[in-house]
């Protein structure tokens, strides 16, 4: 690992810490795939939050980034805030930016299928995604986009404490992970993150893109319901 490498990790191991983690798991052989330059006063403004409805409240009239002028509405989450699964995106499409809930165009209603495929729905899960405006064009969040709301993620998370993630797609995971690794190396693993399980399946837009996806996407999640309940299980 070079200096810069270093140094970033450096900066994302900071933000961790003031948000309250006092460990740190990153997975094998990943590596810091952006900076994360997130200022002191932008963390304690919500770190204190004790709630979904309090961390909400405070953040949704960001403009931190350029996507906050742009955005039509903030798209902060949906779902139980005691979950045991949370389901990680990347960014609002335009349902979502019009809506001001994530996952409500089709790629959210196909989620939707796969969730009651293992007998679920938006009730028993939480949903989010990286970012909380939508991207011009639906493009890939960029870095600095990522470094101003990614802390919201992280406090969601903190917030809920799930026993799962599972990020749908590659952007999510490698976002979360810090890791350059690829969508095919990630699947079919559990990561660590911060001794939460971390999974990694197929967005719901890429299946609607390439359906042979279907079949292993249901694979994942059939495992991560299985691996829930053997949790809950062995908690009694």
């Amino acid at each position: 690992m070079d200096r810069k490498e270093k140094n970033k990790l450096k900066k994302y191991l900071l933000l961790q810490r003031d948000l309250g983690f006092e460990e740190f798991y990153l997975p094998e052989s990943s590596r810091p795939a952006g900076k994360i330059t997130v200022k002191r006063l932008g963390i304690d403004r919500f770190s204190e939050a004790e709630s979904l409805f309090q961390l909400e409240t405070t953040i949704k009239r960001c403009k931190r980034c350029p996507l906050g002028k742009t955005r039509t509405k903030f798209v902060f989450g949906v779902g139980n805030p005691d979950a045991d699964i949370v389901f990680i995106g990347e960014a609002p499409g335009r349902d979502e930016d019009l809506q001001g809930i994530p996952f409500v165009g089709r790629a959210g209603k196909l989620l939707d299928k796969m969730l009651a495929e293992i007998g679920l729905n938006r009730n028993d899960v939480y949903i989010a995604n990286i970012l909380k405006c939508r991207p011009p064009e639906n493009r890939d969040p960029e870095s600095e986009e990522v470094d101003e709301c990614l802390p919201y993620l992280i406090k969601q998370i903190k917030l809920i404490k799930p026993k799962v993630i599972c990020s749908l797609g590659r952007v999510a995971a490698q976002r979360i992970l810090q890791t350059t690794m690829s969508l095919g190396a990630m699947r079919g693993r559990w990561f660590d993150y911060h001794g939460i399980k971390f999974m990694v399946t197929y967005h719901p837009a890429a299946i609607l893109r390439t359906n042979s996806y279907m079949a292993g996407a249901l694979q994942d999640l059939r495992r991560l319901a299985k691996t829930v309940n053997s949790m809950e299980n062995g908690s009694k």
